[in-house]
């Protein structure tokens, strides 16, 4: 079974100006994300848009990523729906194209008991052979994953761990807390506590900031292990004037842009995310810039 660990990037996905896949790109994307450490691909999670693609836009976009990583590194694929049918079939393709982890976000729009996301994550984990990571972000979905419940889940055959980006540490500690001692990976899906993460005996993070920094940002897991806790806090804390950038608008719309102001072809994201005020471009770039001459990569 795949070893979740390490920082994993939700890579985004570049787009053309009609809004259509740029595939050179993606794949110039995978390559580069992969020279520069990180420990895994995250396809189609929020900061690639998988929101807004289409079933046969995810499709092509994962067999790409799989296809360029080749095996390097393992790739996540983003495959929860709503609906627990829509979910896996949606698993099911994945695992077909050689996806190594599901990650599958809690359903949205409709408020959903213990009970029935408990019935629903243990259909989906049944369904196929691959490893699902539960993914809660309560904030996008209106659902929250509950410590209680993530316990109880994590003793679900096939179920090997929890994204949690709740933006509450203690709820990733009790997270931490319940699953100790089990085959359980608790990984941060906040950026900002991906150190802390580990320190508390997490596996790690999916963060959008390696999108724009994956040097840096596997720098914190990988100092981090080698017992270097300094280089890993300082390397947690560069990211903060990067982060304060998401007062300026959607995340993953301040993610894409930074990334294109490093002189890739990645494009906007999709209409109607894809504004950024005059005030929101100018701080990006002085932070770039900042970031640059510090050596941050």
């Amino acid at each position: 079974m795949t070893v979740l660990k390490g920082i994993i990037p939700p890579i985004i996905t570049p787009m053309n100006e009609d809004e259509s896949i740029n595939e050179p790109e993606l794949r110039r994307q995978v390559n580069r994300l992969i020279e520069a450490g990180v420990h895994g691909l995250f396809p189609f999670g929020t900061n690639g848009e998988g929101y807004i693609l289409t079933e046969k836009e995810k499709e092509r976009v994962l067999s790409i990523v799989i296809q360029e990583t080749d095996g390097r590194v393992p790739v996540y694929a983003g495959s929860g729906c709503i609906g627990t049918k829509d979910t896996i079939r949606m698993c099911r393709m994945a695992e077909s194209l050689g996806a190594d982890v599901l990650s599958v976000i809690t359903p949205w729009f409709a408020k959903a008991s213990d009970e029935e996301l408990y019935e629903h994550y243990c259909a989906v984990a049944k369904a196929v052979k691959i490893p699902v990571v539960l993914y809660n972000i309560p904030a996008r979905t209106g659902n929250s994953l509950s410590p209680a419940l993530v316990e109880r889940l994590s003793e679900v055959d096939n179920i090997a761990g929890a994204k949690d980006s709740s933006g509450s540490f203690d709820n990733m500690l009790q997270y931490l807390e319940r699953t100790r001692g089990k085959d359980f990976t608790v990984l941060s899906g906040n950026d900002s506590l991906i150190y802390w993460n580990l320190l508390a005996g997490g596996g790690g993070g999916i963060a959008g900031c390696a999108n724009v920094y994956p040097g840096t940002m596997t720098a914190i897991y990988e100092r981090f292990m080698q017992g270097d806790l300094e280089g890993a806090r300082e390397a947690q804390d560069s990211i903060r004037s990067f982060r304060d950038c998401f007062k300026y608008g959607n995340p993953n719309t301040i993610v894409k842009t930074a990334v294109a102001m490093l002189g890739y072809p990645v494009g906007k994201c999709r209409a109607p995310f894809d504004r950024i005020s005059p005030e929101g471009l100018e701080a990006i770039r002085r932070v770039i810039d900042e970031n640059r001459e510090a050596g941050m990569e």
